[in-house]
């Protein structure tokens, strides 16, 4: 997996279909973001750089009510490469 816009575009993309708002906000957040699991919405520290909002976001996907039938086939091949990604972590 790359660590560029494109890779980190694809993962922003699974969050959208599972209906899920992502949102890059500035605050003091210790793990880098925030979960409002009522609301469906995410909020990640915007001063990260790419490669730390994939990982965030690598670490984050796990946690989520993500329903893998409602995923594009693109969202869910990128879904796999997360979940394969946090397991080896």
């Amino acid at each position: 997996m790359r660590y560029n816009q494109v890779t980190l575009n694809r993962i922003e993309k699974i969050l959208d279909e599972a209906s899920y708002i992502l949102r890059y906000e500035r605050g003091n957040f210790q793990s880098g973001y925030c979960i409002l699991e009522q609301k469906r919405v995410v909020v990640l520290n915007k001063f990260l750089d790419t490669e730390g909002k994939i990982n965030t976001l690598i670490e984050l996907i796990p946690q989520l009510q993500i329903t893998y039938e409602m995923l594009t086939t693109d969202a869910q091949k990128m879904y796999d490469e997360v979940m394969l990604k946090h397991e080896a972590q």
